[in-house]
């Protein structure tokens, strides 16, 4: 279905203007029918039913010109005199400001209020739903590879990629790398998770020195440096007995030793090894953040490494090669990119819909994030709506306000014309009524 668009806001504003002026002119015309009615029944002499006329169209021309002063006294001066209380709006910009700010906060922007209305919305119902239609993801997939594919273009351009190369090796000149370094191992090592580590290594070492093929490998290693170390006192062995034999059984017993000192590392907290293992460890990361030569030696790797030719032309391929890559496949209409994005979109969506579990757990860390971010929310908007409007041109407020609701105060004065004639009639009647 088409949508007529809106008119430019210039063409709101005119028609805006025209419809006031045009329902000013009425209230205009009927007063001054008023004020001709008043001067022909003072001209027939009040006689008769023009007593009544005179009464309502008197009373109805003072009521229609209250209310013009008071229409005109919201907006600016009467006839441009400074009659107080007047120009009530322009004056009172800053208290309006002010007061329109405190009505929004306390109204729309109240914690325990936007609280309710996301509880109410269920935001990952609604996001369940909205991932899980797959028409739309694929709608999706295609704006999101035209959008990829425009970056890309984008990152062609050899002045951004020469600005973006400068940036980052800016950024790895200023990067302490020993402070870094450092920071990432007392992370690793926090709560025992070095000790962890090490007896990962320990146990897959283990393992690997029990395999058999390795025993044969290093027998073979102990019998060929033998050979090449002690010929004469090989071939004087292997004269009595086999030194395969001697080498193998030599292999199996270091294996073996190996293995059982492994499972002693392995099954004892206090195992000297552990304790020395811990101390080089807490030591180097102490040297990464104090010691100069140590910091010193790794800024210097870390800048013949930034400047070395063949890690950045490595680095400068890589980048090639990514790209060109994205490229083929974002430029096709079947893209892997696109289609993996799609499906994982929808089987995400499908889950959510499916596991209240899931859903529960992500309405809870919205509230949760809605609630920590509402006051700043209410502080921010209250502070942006009264510094907004008290920024305001107090020409443009008030025009900008009698183009919205000028044309509907107009018929205060209308009213004010029928009610003060109608009081006029009733006033006329009284008196008429009273003994001469």
């Amino acid at each position: 279905m088409s949508s007529t668009p809106a008119p430019p806001a210039e063409a709101r504003s005119d028609e805006r203007a025209r419809a006031l002026r045009r329902m000013q002119a009425y209230a205009v015309a009927l007063l001054l029918l008023m004020v001709a009615g008043l001067v022909t029944s003072h001209l027939q002499g009040y006689a008769g039913a023009w007593a009544w006329i005179a009464a309502f169209c008197e009373a109805a021309a003072i009521g229609a010109l209250a209310d013009w002063f008071a229409v005109v006294a919201l907006f600016r001066h009467p006839l441009g005199l400074p009659i107080p209380h007047t120009a009530i709006i322009p004056r009172s910009k800053a208290r309006i400001a002010d007061n329109l700010a405190v009505f929004v906060r306390d109204h729309f922007l109240s914690r325990d209020a936007l609280l309710a209305r996301l509880q109410v919305f269920d935001p990952a119902a609604r996001l369940a739903q909205w991932l899980g239609d797959a028409r739309r993801m694929r709608a999706w997939a295609v704006l999101g590879r035209g959008w990829a594919l425009q970056m890309l273009e984008l990152f062609d351009d050899e002045r951004l990629q020469s600005a973006l190369r400068r940036t980052l090796i800016e950024a790895l000149t200023r990067w302490d790398a020993a402070r870094s370094a450092g920071d990432v191992l007392t992370f690793l090592t926090r709560g025992g998770r070095h000790q962890a580590l090490l007896d990962i290594a320990l146990e897959r070492l283990g393992g690997y020195l029990g395999q058999e093929s390795v025993r044969a490998r290093v027998a073979a290693v102990m019998l060929r440096i033998a050979r090449e170390e002690h010929p004469r006192v090989v071939k004087a062995v292997d004269l009595v007995t086999s030194v395969e034999d001697i080498a193998d059984a030599l292999a199996r017993r270091v294996a073996r030793a190996l293995v059982d000192e492994l499972k002693a590392v392995l099954e004892n907290p206090e195992h000297p090894a552990r304790i020395e293992y811990e101390a080089q460890v807490l030591r180097f990361i102490d040297r990464l953040r104090e010691d100069p030569e140590l910091v010193a030696h790794v800024g210097q790797l870390k800048q013949r490494l930034i400047d070395s030719p063949a890690v950045q032309d490595y680095a400068r391929q890589l980048a090639g090669d990514v790209r060109d890559w994205l490229h083929r496949d974002l430029a096709r209409r079947d893209s892997r990119l696109a289609r993996y994005w799609q499906d994982g979109a929808v089987a995400f969506g499908r889950r959510l819909g499916q596991d209240a579990r899931l859903r529960a757990a992500i309405n809870e860390h919205v509230l949760a994030a809605a609630a920590r971010m509402a006051e700043d929310l209410r502080a921010g908007v209250t502070e942006h709506i009264a510094n907004t409007v008290k920024g305001w041109d107090d020409r443009q407020l008030v025009r900008e306000l009698e183009l919205s609701i000028g044309k509907d105060l107009q018929y205060i004065r209308f009213n004010g014309t029928l009610v003060g004639g109608l009081v006029g009639l009733a006033l006329h009647a009284l008196l008429s009524a009273l003994p001469a």
